[in-house]
């Protein structure tokens, strides 16, 4: 066995309590008393989601801003964070950019672990939540005749890296070194949406993961995917599989509006023999970014 998907997938057969939504979302739903518990773990890994040599604060900024971004593909209110750290030889301005995206965001640092070691360092974080609406939204509810949203647009972080990459100066890298989590949007599109995640991996392959829950199949509008200004035409495919935009995927029923700014980018058909048609045409090559 090798590879995220494979092992994913033997994970299933111990991820039996429902709360794990058989590891088809990436988040828990637990029902616990009166409430609602919305609970996701990531973990980032230097040189493949930081580069050497990037600002600790950004590290910080980000790790805990991807997990805010599942909280809000469930519609939910944070309730706080639990880090796992492996420390460096000066934590000063990872400490700085830690305070800062949790006072941001108004989240609360309940605890977690330190540890130290060599090689690449492994960072992970446990966010927490409280669900605003019943049910929690899932990837798996998009029905055929839906129509599907994205809040923003896609690419802006590939444009990022790369500038952060080259030393470019003049560049805007916010979109790769300090992600938005979509906290608002998702609170307010949760009561209305079919089926909703966010786009982490890629547009193409977070749609083909949405579609496969869902039980049909998305197609999807190439002309009408937002995109950064500055793209160029000839990296729109590159945009749409880069991933590390969190941007809010979502389903309506027909005939609904978004209760705030989104992007209409395709429509779910019944399930065919593709689960993603890109202006009509299965997409060919690599849909977005995989472990190995």
């Amino acid at each position: 066995m090798s590879g995220e998907a494979a092992f994913i997938a033997a994970l299933r057969g111990l991820a039996t309590h429902p709360a794990a939504r058989g590891l088809a979302d990436d988040c828990a739903v637990l029902r616990f008393g009166g409430e609602t518990l919305i609970l996701t773990h990531d973990a980032m890994v230097e040189g493949v989601h930081w580069l050497p040599g990037q600002d600790p604060a950004d590290v910080a900024w980000k790790l805990v801003a991807t997990n805010l971004s599942d909280l809000a593909a469930k519609g939910a209110e944070p309730v706080g964070v639990l880090l796992g750290y492996a420390l460096d030889a000066d934590d000063t301005r990872f400490l700085e950019g830690l305070r800062d995206v949790l006072a941001t965001y108004d989240v609360p640092l309940l605890g977690g672990d330190t540890t130290g070691g060599t090689g690449r360092r492994t960072l992970g974080l446990t966010a927490l939540g409280r669900a605003t609406c019943d049910p929690v939204p899932s990837r798996s509810g998009a029905q055929a005749g839906d129509t599907l949203w994205l809040t923003g647009p896609v690419g802006a972080a590939m444009l990022g890296f790369e500038a952060l990459k080259a030393d470019d100066q003049a560049a805007d890298t916010r979109a790769f070194r300090r992600p938005v989590p979509r906290l608002a949007e998702g609170r307010a599109l949760a009561p209305q949406v079919t089926a909703m995640m966010d786009v982490s991996d890629g547009l193409l392959i977070d749609s083909t993961r949405m579609a496969q829950a869902s039980g049909a199949t998305f197609a999807l509008d190439r002309a009408a995917i937002p995109l950064p200004p500055s793209l160029p035409a000839a990296r729109i495919d590159d945009a749409l599989r880069w991933g590390d935009d969190y941007e809010l995927l979502f389903a309506l029923a027909p005939g609904v509006t978004p209760p705030c700014p989104a992007h209409r980018i395709g429509q779910v058909l019944p399930q065919g023999p593709h689960p993603l048609l890109l202006d009509g045409t299965p997409p060919a090559g690599k849909l977005g970014y995989l472990h190995d």
